[in-house]
């Protein structure tokens, strides 16, 4: 039995343009090897990385995903935009990385995944059943739904402009 260090991968877990991902640097850690070897079998099995497994972030993409973060110790330094990897390009990497330790973190890191895919269903099923509920009850009840929806999507604050 392997040694695995304990990491909160649910954290590591990114939403990019419309899909959730882990970043190379996150996964290079979580599989115990260098960004830089991690990288080197995606390029050697490049074949296995389509565009839904795999996609470099942009320089407006980084420099947001920077800012939520406030400091650029965790991903900085880097002369390279960081790869994002979805949950099947996250399983790909153990295949091809072929470390016991790869191998024994990618099933937390799929775990990960439908942990977050199931917390995301529930929140779709609790929002379906308050609806249900709004139709059946009558008018009085209408300041208790419409809470419950605040907390459910709270508003959005309108970001303030920067400069001129």
């Amino acid at each position: 039995m392997l040694d695995l260090p304990v990491i909160p991968v649910e954290t590591r877990i990114l939403t990019i343009r419309g899909f959730r991902v882990m970043l190379d640097s996150d996964l290079a850690e979580i599989y115990g090897v260098e960004t830089k070897r991690l990288l080197e079998q995606v390029r050697r099995n490049i074949e296995r990385f389509p565009e839904d497994f795999m996609f470099r972030l942009t320089a407006q993409e980084f420099a947001n995903l920077r800012s939520q973060f406030a400091t650029s110790s965790r991903h900085g330094g880097r002369r390279y935009l960081p790869y994002a990897f979805t949950e099947h390009g996250a399983l790909m990497l153990a295949s091809v990385l072929k470390s016991d330790r790869a191998v024994s973190m990618s099933i937390f890191v799929v775990r990960a995944f439908a942990r977050l895919r199931e917390i995301l269903s529930t929140h779709a099923d609790l929002r379906r059943k308050i609806e249900e509920m709004e139709a059946r009850y009558d008018q009085q009840f209408k300041y208790v739904f419409d809470a419950l929806k605040l907390l459910l999507d709270p508003p959005r604050k309108a970001k303030k402009r920067i400069g001129f």
